[in-house]
């Protein structure tokens, strides 16, 4: 931190440009570092030979009162070695026996000088007896009389904010040096003055990208669900260029029959309006899938929404719906960029999906494609962040990411899914990113046709027991003789209602994944409700006993009904225990 002397500016012309030379420095620094490494830029050596920088811990924020932080923490800077803005200092230089040093750590009493010192705001020199004690503090040497050696001449300068003392600067001059003068104290006014207000800048400036990122976090799903049938990994990075805050989210909703809804979309702007508008957008996303809505229907409620919010932003979404028992991809697509299919041969195309106008727009005009999912094929759904920049337009992205993603699938071990997520990312290069990405890949594995049953029953009083007999011989002959009892007892139930108020045919389906799943569908959209049945009534236990027995159940309300359905863990398999 001790540089080698050079003449400071003497005349006043000369201070007044060194002054507007080195707050204009202090200005540029936008985070807490840059501004601190600006300050000793500034103050080393052009007026002083060593500057120590004491800062609470932790720095008051806003508008906040109470008891000062009791701690002063040291922050160094090591100016002979350049670095890159922002960088943490090396420290000072190796000490010897005439270099002062301070400590790292200062922990002032708050009725004491150096605490009265620092409130009050305005610079004093160090070897005036009445300052003499709070700048031994300062350096680590409250046992001697002196603050510091004869001949070294010191300034303390209070960085003082608004409203809130933030810590100290203590400029030091080499004993080869002149002394300091009254119109120093008033440069070491304005060095502090001006240092203190970047450094409110800087807090501020990271208070605001830390709620921006947690608004962001927030909006976006904290964990991505896991349906049978399908892989799902998902990545989001934040625009280097911006408060951390943007439009782009991703989704995915599970939905009645074991199927899933994969969903991603673009709010224009990086604001936080932008991310508000994407959370609302989410919101209605997850609430129109519930509906079991085909996807361009729920996209034209999706744009209906957007109209109805009254915000002159729009936005890109593409909704796609996988089925794991059809082996059945529905895409439906809002002006957003088309997914990119990997097949199982290592084959990477852009699924050719319409286009249709924006979310917001209100010209609506979506549709559904149907595509062939085999298994073993991977589904990337990605922002323009992802294809975009300043040195290639989307489509040229978009043919390097296919290839990229060719060339992985192509080598000798399998590609992950979290791999390919990482691939994806490769293609954006070096450098800053103008706008944030989102990614979310789908692995489609499927149901065996073999672990799934499904029937079509007419809704006549026997059918009830019919679906007990259909029950138990496809539990038999899945090897799931424990869950016999239970299961038939849940069916018949939740059979018998539907019964009660279906006007067509009952459909009943089993699978067999993870756990056992029963679904019962009917075309009544009255969904049943659990109540208790009092002693006298003959009804009303049928959603009791499956709230037992069952370890998951819900009615969910589709397009054609509603489905009831409830699910039970798989019995452990049984133990070898040899011949």
């Amino acid at each position: 931190m001790i540089e080698p002397h050079r003449p400071h500016p003497e005349p006043q012309t000369d201070r007044l440009r060194y002054l507007d030379a080195a707050t204009r420095r202090i200005a540029r620094g936008m985070n807490l570092d840059e501004t601190l490494y600006e300050l000793c830029r500034a103050a080393v050596p052009a007026f002083a030979d060593t500057a120590f920088v004491h800062l609470y811990a932790p720095l008051p924020v806003g508008d906040e009162t109470g008891i000062a932080p009791a701690v002063l923490r040291l922050h160094t800077v090591d100016h002979a070695a350049p670095r890159a803005p922002g960088a943490q200092g090396l420290g000072p230089p190796p000490a010897d026996e005439d270099t002062i040093r301070a400590p790292e750590v200062v922990r002032p009493a708050p009725g004491g000088l150096l605490a009265k010192l620092l409130r009050e705001g305005r610079p004093v020199f160090g070897h005036t007896p009445g300052i003499a004690p709070a700048a031994a503090e300062l350096l680590g040497t409250p046992d001697v009389p002196l603050p510091v050696p004869s001949g070294h001449p010191l300034i303390i300068a209070p960085l003082h904010g608004r409203s809130h003392a933030l810590g100290s600067v203590v400029l030091v001059r080499d004993p080869g040096r002149p002394d300091f003068t009254g119109d120093d104290l008033l440069v070491a006014s304005q060095l502090a003055t001006h240092t203190a207000l970047g450094l409110e800048k800087a807090m501020l400036y990271e208070r605001e990208a830390s709620i921006a990122d947690t608004l962001q976090r927030t909006m976006l799903p904290p964990s991505l669900p896991e349906p049978p049938g399908v892989q799902l990994a998902s990545r989001y990075l934040p625009s280097s260029r911006t408060a951390q805050v943007g439009g782009d989210w991703y989704d995915a909703i599970p939905l009645p029959g074991n199927r899933v809804a994969l969903v991603i979309g673009d709010v224009m702007g990086h604001s936080m309006t932008s991310a508000a508008i994407m959370g609302q957008l989410r919101t209605s996303v997850q609430t129109l899938a519930g509906l079991d809505l085909p996807p361009d229907e729920v996209l034209h409620h999706l744009d209906e929404q957007a109209g109805r919010l009254g915000s002159e932003h729009t936005a890109t979404c593409l909704y796609a719906m996988y089925d794991p028992v059809l082996h059945r991809l529905l895409v439906s697509n809002a002006g957003h960029l088309p997914p990119v299919l990997l097949r199982p041969d290592g084959t990477a195309e852009v699924l050719q999906v319409p286009p249709g106008a924006p979310i917001g727009v209100g010209s609506g005009g979506y549709e559904t494609v149907e595509t062939h999912a085999p298994p073993g094929a991977a589904l990337l759904l990605y922002t323009d962040g992802l294809v975009e920049s300043r040195d290639s337009d989307v489509l040229t992205g978009v043919e390097r990411l296919c290839a990229r993603l060719r060339a992985a699938a192509s080598g000798p071990a399998p590609l992950s899914l979290e791999g390919l997520c990482d691939e994806a990312l490769g293609t954006l290069g070096t450098g800053d990113r103008d706008d944030d990405i989102a990614l979310l890949a789908a692995r489609f594995e499927g149901i065996l046709p073999e672990t799934v049953a499904y029937w079509y029953m007419a809704p006549r009083p026997q059918t009830a027991g019919q679906a007990r007999r259909l029950t138990r011989r496809t539990l038999r002959q899945w090897g799931l003789d424990a869950l016999i009892e239970t299961t038939e007892l849940m069916v018949s139930e939740v059979v018998a209602n539907a019964v009660r108020f279906a006007s067509r045919p009952i459909t009943l389906r089993l699978l067999s994944t993870d756990v056992l799943r029963c679904e019962v569908g009917d075309d009544s959209p009255v969904v049943p409700r659990m109540r208790h049945a009092r002693l006298s009534d003959e009804g009303g236990r049928g959603l009791f006993l499956v709230d037992q027995l069952a370890q998951r159940w819900g009615a969910t309300r589709v397009s054609t009904g509603k489905v009831v359905w409830f699910e039970q863990p798989l019995p452990d398999p049984p133990e070898d225990r040899g011949p």
